[in-house]
Formats: structure tokens, sequence, C-alpha cells
């Protein structure tokens, strides 16, 4: 039980409640605990989002893809973490990417209802879970903002943060770069100059068929340097 409860508190949006209010909530909602092998779908892209969904072991590979297919953003999630949380509420409860297993992993899922009794138990689960859907919708904002200004690897950075999750690691676009000079509104040459500058920004390799970025850290660091 000590095991389990150490590992519920480490989970994004139970951090930094107390083990007694934890206990309270295992013993008021009712936890699925799923395992799925390498190559397993864990999410089926716009899915009904019924559960929150966490990543309690291994590694789960998030796809979204545009209505043709023919432009998407990877990335990979590591225990412990949480897959689309801010799909749960409002008019759109449906996931907006497809989740499949790396390596042999583990998911706790709970349902709406159960995990709507669960903010009401306690501020710390309502302000974490409040805290993450805000930042989630300021960087929508500001990154289509960017849009319009900025240099062009800001609005690349803006534009990928904007798709990934704060906690998202080898993040990759799929998309010949032809078509991204026109998502992007610029030249062959000019994306290609701003790839290459953003190779000390945590962009890993790009080339025909898309861009791999190892870090989106560093390009929250280079915005924060550029504001």
């Amino acid at each position: 039980m000590s095991s389990m409860f150490d590992l519920l508190m480490e989970l994004p949006l139970f951090r930094g409640v107390s083990r007694e209010t934890m206990g309270k909530i295992v013993g008021m909602a009712k936890f699925h605990f799923l395992k799925y092998p390498a190559g397993a779908v864990v999410v089926k892209e716009h899915s009904p989002c019924t559960h929150i969904t966490f990543v309690i072991s291994g590694r789960i590979r998030l796809t979204t893809s545009n209505n043709n297919g023919r432009l998407s953003v990877s990335q990979t999630l590591t225990a412990p973490d949480v897959i689309a949380p801010d799909f749960l509420f409002g008019r759109a409860t449906f996931y907006p990417c497809r989740a499949v297993a790396l390596e042999p992993s583990g998911v706790l899922q709970i349902s709406k209802a159960d995990y709507m009794k669960i903010l009401n138990a306690d501020p710390v689960f309502m302000f974490n879970y409040l805290n993450i859907i805000s930042v989630n919708a300021q960087k929508s904002v500001i990154g289509l903002m960017s849009l319009t200004s900025g240099s062009l690897e800001e609005r690349i950075a803006f534009w990928v943060i904007a798709l990934t999750q704060s906690s998202g690691e080898n993040i990759s676009i799929d998309c010949p770069l032809r078509n991204l000079c026109a998502i992007w509104g610029v030249q062959r040459s000019a994306l290609v100059e701003a790839l290459n500058n953003m190779k000390a920004h945590g962009l890993d390799s790009f080339g025909p068929s898309g861009v791999v970025f190892s870090s989106r850290k560093k390009l929250l660091e280079m915005l924060d340097e550029g504001c």
C-alpha cells in the first residue's frame, strides 16, 4: 500500500497532497490499472475522453495528425505523466492524439465522474488541474499570435510548444519541408537557415521528410532569451 501511495503522489495533478488525503481518495474513487505491451495502442485518436489517463510506467508515444494525415507531430511521455488532461472537460472531449506504448507500459485510468469527486476533495487537486489547463490555454494563444511577428525561429518554437505537452520529449514533425514552407509562409532557403540556427536550441535533425527536436526545454529557453 505504501508503494502505491508513493506512486500516486508522484503523478501530475496529485502532487502536493498529504498521504492522509491520498488515502481518502483511494477509498473514494475507482482506480483502473492497465498494462500494455510494446506497440499496443493505449489511446485511439478522436476516441471519447471519458477517463483521465496517467502514465505510471514505461514510455508512451503521442501522435497528433491533421485531417488528411499529411502533417503529424509526435512526442514521447515518460512515467509519471498524464495524457492530454485538457480534453477531459469542455466542448471537444475527444483525444486529439493516438498514444502507443514504446515499451511495456502501465497506465492508471480514473473516470470523469470519480475524478470530479477527487477535484472537490481537496483544493490542491483543483489547483493542479486548473494550473495545467491554464498553461495550455495560454501557450496556444501566445503561439498563434507569434505567427504574425517575431523571427522565424521564434515562430517555429512557439508552434512546436503549442502542439506538445510540457513534459514531451523527442518531438518530431513529420511533414515534407516544402509543406512546412507553405505553413510558415517562407522560402525553403529561409526555413533551412532558421532550422540550422535552431540546432543550438534543441533541434536534433531535419530533412526532406520533417524535423526532430530533442529538447522542448531548450526551445523555451530560446524564447525566454528573446523576450
